[in-house]
């Protein structure tokens, strides 16, 4: 008999979980983390042979597609191991996708052991093709290495995408640069809002934001937006642009609240299990998961927490001030 999926509150059904594997990064995005931050004791991590016990009762419980996040979760220590644990999930067909999301840092010696592993699909983190403007938004990383990484993605098989934050006055001006460059490389592009999470050090929020709804009026200027149905079982609304196909993706938790399709929770890299990017409210999965051999108690925990996961968060900027604030930072849930 089937494993009933996982069904919350509002009768969505959870087919999606996003693994931070590590709190650790090698860059510093301004809207990320601070600068000096101070990174879990390992012990409090899940170790790789714990991810992989997790993982696996998810997919046992339905989920069919994981995003590995972090930090930057190809800094973490023998992580292909884990991946290449995944891969028996994809040959069985309980797994549909393995997908990680990325500063692109790691990629040049990573790539090829990734397409190997099953993954097909990546996420890179990339906000500005200008190489000083890149060194400030993320204080450590470097573009070329960034550039280099994307390329071997590329040469390994590996469909690429990019994520940018839109930050107002910072990549205002790269609008166009940046669909352009994409469209050039056949990559898509996704624009995300800058969210209320973490205290980075006085990095001012409300000065950051910039609407989407801003950013596809300015697109509008200059391309046919088409709007498409497509869904890839995130947050984004798509729009084709036809004078040079590509599609471009719109993540607006500010302007435009995406919960009612919601299918996703996200683990930590400790397993705390967050129904909800905006919400405070965690369940503890780490416990059941070393209290027993069995994992049995792992899935009713897994379970308990469904049942609590909120219709919506709260992100809320139209007062002027960061409503809806959430105390952790974007590294610590998983970007």
């Amino acid at each position: 008999m089937a494993t009933p999926q996982l069904i919350d509150p509002f009768q969505r059904a959870i087919s999606y979980l996003r693994v931070s594997v590590t709190d650790r990064c090698d860059f510093r995005c301004v809207y990320c983390m601070a600068e000096n931050m101070t990174f879990l004791p390992k012990k409090e991590l899940l170790t790789l042979e714990e991810l992989d016990r997790m993982c696996s009762t998810f997919v046992h419980l339905g989920v069919e597609k994981l995003r590995i996040t972090g930090g930057e979760p190809l800094v973490r220590r023998d992580i292909m191991t884990f991946f290449r644990s995944m891969t028996r999930h994809l040959e069985s067909g309980a797994l549909k996708e393995l997908t990680l999301t990325t500063n692109g840092s790691q990629l040049s010696r990573f790539a090829t052991d990734l397409f190997d592993a099953g993954v097909r699909r990546i996420n890179v983190s990339l906000d500005t093709l200008d190489e000083d403007k890149f060194a400030r938004v993320t204080r450590w990383g470097r573009l070329p290495q960034v550039l280099k990484g994307i390329d071997a993605a590329q040469a390994a098989g590996l469909r690429v995408k990019i994520n940018a934050v839109a930050l107002k006055g910072f990549n205002e001006d790269e609008l166009f640069t940046l669909a352009e460059w994409c469209a050039s490389r056949d990559m898509d592009l996704t624009w995300i809002e800058v969210m209320p999470m973490g205290d980075l050090g006085g990095e001012d929020r409300v000065g950051q934001y910039w609407s989407l709804k801003d950013v596809r009026s300015a697109l509008a200027e200059r391309y046919t937006l088409t709007d498409l149905a497509h869904r890839t079982g995130g947050p984004a609304r798509y729009v084709r642009l036809e004078e040079t196909g590509q599609q471009v993706g719109f993540i607006t938790p500010l302007t435009h609240n995406f919960c009612e399709s919601c299918n996703r929770v996200r683990l930590t890299c400790t397993g705390e299990l967050y129904m909800c990017l905006g919400q405070e409210d965690m369940a503890d999965l780490r416990t059941p998961l070393r209290a027993s051999e069995s994992d049995a108690p792992l899935e009713d925990a897994i379970r308990a927490a469904i049942g609590r996961k909120p219709k919506g968060h709260d992100f809320d900027y139209s007062r002027q001030k960061p409503d809806g604030q959430v105390s952790r930072h974007m590294s610590h849930t998983g970007g």
